[in-house]
């Protein structure tokens, strides 16, 4: 009991699992974020966490390959 929860609720969609792939990846340094800029390897990713958002909406592979990626640094830790 009261511990601290931080996440983003998007209206109609809930919870946004992809905007926790983004936090996660960049937390375990999966994708790299220099000011607003994120990348993933050699990719940049675009500007800013909404756009990168947009860019997992619409390339599900990378949202499931980055969301593989975090799983596995959890398990890790």
């Amino acid at each position: 009991p009261f511990k601290k929860a931080e996440f983003e609720l998007m209206y109609g969609e809930g919870i946004s699992k992809v905007g926790e792939i983004i936090d996660l990846a960049t937390e375990y340094d999966i994708i790299d974020k220099k000011g607003s800029w994120y990348s993933y390897g050699d990719t940049k990713l675009g500007q800013g966490k909404e756009a990168v958002k947009n860019i997992l909406a619409d390339n599900p592979e990378l949202a499931a390959e980055l969301e593989e990626k975090v799983k596995t640094k959890i398990k890790e830790a």
